[in-house]
Parts: C-alpha cells; sequence; structure tokens
C-alpha cells in the first residue's frame, strides 16, 4: 500500500478542519511537492512530521509550509535604525504614519517581463529540517530543495497565472498590477481584495467572516514583490480599518534577529493569531509569524500523543531580509 493511501485510509472518519487550522498549511504543502517555489516554504511542527512520515499532516493541519516573496536589503539591529517618528499606539497611527512616508516615495518602473524576482527568506524553525529524514526520498528532496532561502521566480509566468487551482496565489507581475489598480477607499479596496482572493469552503471549511477574510487577502498580496509604495499605502490604510487589528505596542525580533513591527490579528474561533512584519524604517514587508494566544491540546491519529502547543510558541516564523528584479535567475543583487 503506497503512502497516499495509507493517508486517505487514515483518518477517514476524521470531520472537516477549520480553514483557520489550516491556514495556510495543505494547499502550501500542495506548491511544495509541485515545485512552485514561490509558494513552497511553510515550514512544519510537532508530532505529526513523524506521523506516517508527516504526510498526515495534511489532515492534521499540522504541516507549515510557507510563501517566499521578497524585501529589503539586510539592515543592523537595533533602536537606532528605528524612524524618530514611530508610533505603535495602535494601528492607525502606525499603519497612517506607513503610509504618509510610502506616499512620498517615488514609484520605480514596472519591472520587464524578462525579468526575475530574486527573495532570501529566513526561516526560524529551519531546525525542524530535520523531520524531512522522516519523509519518502522523492518527497524530501522537493521539499528540502523548496526550503532553500534563496529563491527566484519569473515576474512574467504565464503558465501559472492560467493555473486556476489555487485562489490565494498570483503571480508577480498579476500582483504588482492588482495593487496598481487598487482604490483608494478603504472600504471599496478591501471588497476588492475579497473578490480577488476568494475564501474557501468545502475542504477548506467555511467561509472566513468578512474580517478575518479581509486580514488574509491583505497578507496574501503584502507578500508579493515588488509593490508600488503607493499601492502599499493605500493597504496599509486599509489595513487599519480591519476589525480586530492591532499593532503590538513594541518592536519584535523577526527570525533574522532585526526589530520589526508586529501588526497582528487572532484567527477567528482558534488559538493563534497571525502577524504581519513591517520594517520600522521603510515600512517595507518584512515577514510573517502565526503564534499561540492560549496553551491547548491538539490530538492525533490514534495511537498518538497529543501536541501540547503553549502561549507564545512560534507556529511559523519567517522573516524576508532580501528582494529585488535581477535579469537573470540565480543572480543576486
Amino acid at each position: 500500500m503506497d503512502e497516499m493511501t495509507q493517508l486517505r485510509e487514515l483518518r477517514a472518519d476524521a470531520p472537516v478542519p477549520d480553514r483557520a487550522d489550516l491556514a495556510p498549511g495543505r494547499e502550501r504543502l500542495t506548491d511544495a511537492i509541485s515545485g512552485r517555489n514561490r509558494r513552497a516554504r511553510r515550514l512544519w511542527a510537532d508530532w505529526r512530521i513523524a506521523s506516517l512520515g508527516a504526510v498526515v499532516a495534511i489532515t492534521a493541519a499540522a504541516l507549515f509550509v510557507t510563501q517566499v516573496v521578497g524585501i529589503s536589503s539586510p539592515r543592523p539591529a537595533g533602536p537606532a535604525t528605528v524612524a524618530g517618528d514611530l508610533d505603535l499606539s495602535g494601528p492607525e497611527a502606525a499603519l497612517g504614519r506607513a503610509a504618509d512616508f510610502l506616499e512620498r516615495q517615488e514609484v520605480p518602473p514596472e519591472p520587464r517581463s524578462d525579468q526575475w524576482i530574486y527573495t532570501r527568506v529566513i526561516d526560524g524553525r529551519d531546525q525542524d529540517l530535520e523531520s524531512l529524514k522522516d519523509l519518502p526520498d522523492d518527497l524530501a528532496e522537493q521539499l528540502a530543495e523548496s526550503l532553500d532561502p534563496d529563491q527566484w521566480v519569473p515576474y512574467d509566468d504565464k503558465a501559472a497565472e492560467n493555473d486556476a487551482s489555487d485562489t490565494d496565489y498570483r503571480t508577480a507581475r498579476e500582483s504588482y498590477r492588482i495593487a496598481a489598480g487598487l482604490p483608494e477607499d478603504p472600504e471599496a479596496l478591501l471588497a476588492e481584495l475579497r473578490k480577488v482572493f476568494p475564501t474557501g469552503s468545502g475542504p477548506d471549511g467555511p467561509p472566513e467572516a468578512k474580517d478575518e477574510h479581509s486580514f488574509r487577502a491583505l497578507s496574501v498580496l503584502l507578500e508579493s514583490y515588488p509593490l508600488p509604495p503607493d499601492a502599499m499605502a493605500r493597504i496599509y490604510r486599509a489595513m487599519a480599518t480591519v476589525g480586530g487589528v492591532k499593532v503590538t505596542d513594541h518592536l519584535i525580533r523577526d527570525a533574522s534577529g532585526r526589530e520589526v513591527i508586529a501588526v497582528t490579528r487572532k484567527y477567528d474561533g482558534s488559538d493563534s493569531r497571525r502577524e504581519i512584519l513591517i520594517d520600522p524604517v521603510d515600512y517595507s514587508y518584512a515577514g510573517e509569524r502565526d503564534v499561540v494566544t492560549r496553551t491547548h491540546e491538539i490530538s492525533g491519529p490514534d495511537g498518538t500523543e497529543p501536541m501540547v502547543s503553549k502561549r507564545g510558541d512560534v507556529l511559523i516564523d519567517l522573516a524576508r531580509t532580501k528582494a529585488a528584479v535581477v535579469d537573470a535567475k540565480g543572480q543576486k543583487p
């Protein structure tokens, strides 16, 4: 019996997991296996990695394979790098300052169709790569390649644009043009993004509520590189209006050790929150985290011990440290 047959039969009677528990697990694992490296970095954790070669994590929602997108050059960590007018008193203040700054920046030309997007993402959970040894050789090889921090994707990827199997995925060119065309009004902007990145149903759980859907759609688009600075300004202003969005009142350390702004929202009906990380100097997208908000147990397949997730545990920990438009795959700035 092959691994996928075992997977299907292992928990055939298990209920469909909620989208907040799955998000963003199963579809990103699928992307990793298929070689779509831009969306193939969500790192997995816990006992479910070792259970049946970790493949059971699809149904248990415990594999985390991540998206790879881009940012600015690395900078030294420390308060001296923080903009003097930084205000973390709330989302409106923090994101409003970011938008004000970005609106003053010159909009660079759109990349050419023959160019590539280079990104480097540091994964704070790279120690879990040891779990790959428990996977079948072919799957381990594909996932190890996808977890390389340096990635290149073509700016103009027509094959990916024509692939409708993943409603969250957009190529770099699609994302750039979606962002550039967003309306000024925050409510209209959010409504447009909810159409672009529709909420799930069926195997992805019930549809998300409006605010959770809006925050996810915003975060998916922000992970793209490049985005016009004036479009990012509109995105940040809209983000500040989403219900449940908060800003941590102090800078946090990302996976690379930098001090960054954390814009957060708790997943509806879940014991974790998503954090969008923003560079406090140039307000570029700096990464993401998923953090446990309440200590709880997660049951596993029969015969296995439940996993205890403790408050403060970081499930996803990604720092985007470089991004650039380059002329060829393999080229670095």
